[in-house]
């Protein structure tokens, strides 16, 4: 089965279908202001993974349209068999994550969006490959027939087809601003702690201290005499110990 494609539907915010510049990294608002329902269903398709949302950008500029023989030999594809391999066009598979419910979708609506240009030195300004995915921990948007779909583009470029590494693991990014953080929140630990203690811990101690010696001396083991009453009814002296 050869794919068909169609024209990307027009931006809300440009008048225009989605246009991607060479090179130029940023973000890029496209709402779509209708789903009728031939687009609604399509989606369900692309969100249940029944069919890819391929998309295709030219791997070169082409020809303006003003030149008619011109632009038609540029868009000419000579490249034998069906799939998405082109020698005119780069294909950008776009996978796009959501729910599908009975009545409505639920759409993951901000996307990545990366782009490889081959090295420059050997095909400059060239589209080598392409790609983009759904941000699928965001909240996703509900639509029904009749409603307007915003889309939002995170768009990122690469001079050519490695991906930098920019994952050093879980920990792995102690800067120069992390390590002073960790400092000023050990200082101000230190700071809290000294002053706790001494303006509320070391008074207390001193205070039950004091109370302790002064309870001793008044318990204290100094001899003296007591009176104390004696055997047979009667009344005696006797050498006692006051406590």
């Amino acid at each position: 089965m050869e794919l068909s494609y169609i024209p990307f539907p027009t931006c809300n915010e440009t008048g225009r279908p989605l246009e991607l510049l060479f090179g130029v990294e940023k973000e890029i608002n496209c709402t779509l202001d209708f789903i009728d329902d031939p687009f609604f269903h399509l989606l369900e398709y692309y969100v249940h993974n029944d069919a890819p949302l391929t998309c295709r950008i030219p791997t070169k500029p082409l020809p303006p349209s003003a030149l008619k023989a011109e632009f038609e030999k540029g868009t000419q594809d000579d490249t034998d068999g069906q799939g998405s391999l082109s020698e005119v066009y780069t294909p950008m598979v776009v996978a796009l994550a959501g729910t599908l419910q009975l009545s409505h979708l639920h759409i993951a609506s901000s996307l990545n969006v990366l782009v490889h240009a081959a090295p420059k030195s050997v095909a400059p300004g060239t589209i080598a490959a392409a790609t983009a995915y759904s941000i699928s921990r965001e909240p996703p948007t509900r639509i029904v027939i009749g409603d307007s779909l915003p889309l939002r583009f995170s768009v990122r470029w690469y001079p050519n087809t490695s991906l930098p590494s920019g994952w050093t693991g879980v920990g792995g990014h102690l800067t120069f601003s992390t390590l002073v953080y960790c400092l000023i929140s050990a200082g101000a630990s230190a700071a809290i702690c000294l002053a706790y203690f001494r303006g509320i811990e070391l008074p207390r101690r001193l205070k039950s201290h004091g109370k302790d010696r002064l309870g001793g001396v008044e318990r204290g083991g100094l001899g003296g005499y007591g009176i104390a009453n004696g055997g047979y009814g009667g009344y005696g002296y006797g050498v006692g110990k006051r406590d």
